[in-house]
């Protein structure tokens, strides 16, 4: 039976690297049988921002979730969650970081604990988090200059504390300003396996 996988990616261009990294791991879904919802936040002009009645409902009693209750039905009924994206500045692109903001809310991805201590996750369905991203920076900064502030937050952070039962992985291709072929064509071949295991 397939599972249900949300795709978000976040990147202006069409024509870009990670558009062209998105497009194989629909294509790999799609053929393995899986119900593929993709968000192109871009195309969408998903408004990254939250609102003052967003962040006025953060500790009501029910979190207002209006503007976002489409994105925020999908996340929850997620197997599998892909993040495809570039890195900019070490950091998330505003978009997808807005997305984060406004999808991974209390009602949603957390409850409040009575007492505001431990969040109590709510994304008990989710199974694995992907994460695949490029970089124009060599591997070594990323890892032993900046300790790797992207992966950090995304697994430690946001889907440990919303879904700590999934697996979170994430793929980077480093050096892309000078990208040839066969590096490509080797990274293409390491997605492809993760996809597998993913799937």
């Amino acid at each position: 039976m397939g599972k249900s996988v949300v795709v978000v990616f976040a990147h202006p261009l069409k024509d870009s690297l990670c558009a062209h990294l998105a497009s194989l791991i629909t294509a790999r879904l799609d053929a393995a049988g899986h119900s593929i919802t993709f968000a192109d936040l871009y195309e969408r002009g998903f408004d990254p921002r939250l609102t003052a009645n967003e962040r006025k409902a953060y500790y009501a009693d029910a979190y207002d979730r209006s503007a976002v209750a489409l994105d925020a039905e999908d996340l929850v009924r997620a197997d599998i969650l892909i993040l495809v994206f570039p890195t900019w500045w070490f950091g998330l692109p505003a978009i997808l970081k807005g997305w984060i903001d406004r999808l991974f809310v209390p009602g949603v991805a957390y409850d409040h604990a009575p007492d505001f201590g431990r969040m109590i996750p709510r994304l008990t369905r989710l199974k694995s988090c992907l994460a695949v991203t490029t970089l124009g920076s060599p591997w070594w900064i990323d890892w032993f200059v900046m300790f790797r502030p992207v992966r950090r937050i995304l697994s430690r952070a946001i889907i440990g504390t919303c879904a700590p039962q999934a697996r979170f992985s994430m793929l980077s291709l480093y050096n892309t300003e000078q990208l040839s072929a066969e590096r490509l064509a080797a990274f293409e071949r390491r997605l492809g396996r993760k996809l597998e295991r993913l799937i």
